[in-house]
């Protein structure tokens, strides 16, 4: 039985949800999928932590489709979970990051199941999308690059 709060955040989410799906991203919605993909990936995952808050519909999303679609320095996968939604999915995710604090929305560079890069929530709001963009595309041309 689901209740009506469930229902309508399913509903609000979706599109936000679906704009990075759209964009090729692969959303890990359980905490095994998450165990599953960082135990067994090769090469470059770019990770985008995503959030219903304003920042991560403004900046995150936009910045992480469009870095991905400029750069040459392309990762291998383009991986999403949903903090406040898909809550145990998150929680394996930054497991995953170490010492990295809690932060959505996020975005961090993956290479062979270790956190390369990372890019907090505070290096994000506040910040213009053409800036989160190319501070990201620079990371992924350093770490996919090599």
């Amino acid at each position: 039985m689901t209740n009506a709060y469930d229902e309508y955040m399913r509903g609000i989410v979706e599109p936000m949800r679906l704009e990075l799906v759209d964009a090729g991203f692969t959303q890990l919605t359980t905490s095994d999928a998450v165990a599953e993909h960082m135990q067994e990936v090769k090469g470059t995952s770019l990770v985008v932590i995503n959030s219903v808050c304003g920042c991560a519909a403004g900046l995150a999303r936009p910045a992480a489709i469009e870095a991905v679609a400029q750069t040459t320095a392309k990762p291998d996968h383009l991986i999403t979970v949903f903090a406040g939604q898909d809550k145990e999915a998150t929680a394996q995710m930054r497991a995953f990051f170490g010492e990295v604090p809690p932060s959505s929305p996020s975005i961090a560079v993956v290479k062979d199941g270790e956190l390369a890069y990372f890019i907090p929530r505070e290096q994000i709001e506040g910040h213009m999308m053409e800036q989160v963009r190319d501070h990201l595309a620079g990371a992924l041309d350093q770490v996919c690059a090599k």
